[in-house]
């Protein structure tokens, strides 16, 4: 399947002067803040982005993955935007950490996936660096197929992708219900369906072992297991304290909003058929509600 058309917000020359306007002094700032703090960025090892879709539950696995000690995910700093810039490799990484800090102090924070005791904002040592802004960044990598390359080149350490999936029914309704005024179900489809393709487009692209796919209804269900699994990916230790401290802010079962909106069922099939279409879906329902912890076969 081919690269999705870039979307407007991208390909807007308009919409691309407006976004790009604090551009120049987020350029400075994080120069000086790069050089200041190169030897705490001597030790990253791997640098990982999160690749999906807006309600997936992505920010809940980073928010868990920023807590870890030896670990900084940005919140949502949509990082890819200065690498596209030709921003280098510390100032990508002060940005990051800089976004990190600034979710410790609450100066940026829509939903609280504070853990308690642990390291949000802060670290022991620091050997990952990431950004946990999937939806908008799988965007960018739709409308910028050398972006891959240029990301690796700019971080200059092995590149991890974690991909978090949500039921489609649920994802898309979450979607749909966000969307505010204009919004509805059908477009909320189509923007799910247009990731969709990109994700495949970019894990096609990736090496072996490159990306993992971990599912929010099985994080919930076995945050031990998937938080050691997630850990082993990227190369750091999973203490039981800091599994434990993670587990205990999790709710207990996931929001299942595809019942709270009439689904046409000319929707459901075509969300059926691209459950069908992508391995990574397989095993999804409208009408089955997945036991908590397993993960579908794929």
């Amino acid at each position: 399947m081919g690269t999705p058309a870039a979307p407007a917000w991208q390909s807007s020359p308009v919409a691309r002067v407006r976004n790009n306007l604090d551009l120049p002094r987020a350029f400075l700032t994080s120069a000086y803040a790069g050089l200041r703090d190169r030897q705490i960025f001597a030790d990253v090892q791997s640098y990982c982005m999160f690749i999906g879709y807006p309600r997936s539950g992505h920010s809940l696995l980073g928010s868990l993955l920023d807590a870890h000690p030896d670990a900084a995910i940005a919140h949502e700093a949509d990082i890819l935007r200065y690498v596209q810039a030709r921003f280098g490799r510390l100032q990508v990484y002060s940005l990051a950490l800089e976004s990190s800090r600034r979710y410790r102090d609450k100066r940026e924070i829509v939903y609280d996936y504070t853990v308690p005791g642990q390291w949000q904002g802060t670290y022991r040592r620091l050997r990952v660096l990431g950004d946990k802004k999937g939806g908008r960044s799988t965007r960018r990598l739709a409308g910028d197929t050398g972006l891959l390359d240029r990301l690796e080149a700019t971080v200059g350490v092995p590149t991890r992708f974690i991909h978090v999936a949500r039921n489609p029914f649920d994802n898309i309704t979450t979607i749909f219900q966000r969307s505010g005024p204009g919004g509805s179900l059908a477009a909320a489809v189509a923007e799910y369906l247009q990731l969709c393709a990109t994700v495949a487009d970019v894990r096609v692209r990736l090496s072996p072992g490159q990306v993992l796919d971990v599912r929010h209804e099985a994080l919930l269900g076995a945050p031990h297991l998937k938080l050691i699994e997630v850990c082993t990916f990227l190369g750091l230790d999973a203490e039981p304290g800091y599994l434990d401290d993670c587990a205990a802010i999790l709710y207990a079962a996931p929001r299942r909003t595809r019942h709270h909106v009439p689904w046409p069922a000319e929707m459901v099939e075509e969300v059926n058929q691209a459950i069908e279409r992508f391995d990574f879906l397989h095993g999804y329902t409208f009408d089955d509600d997945q036991p908590e912890g397993l993960d579908p076969v794929k």
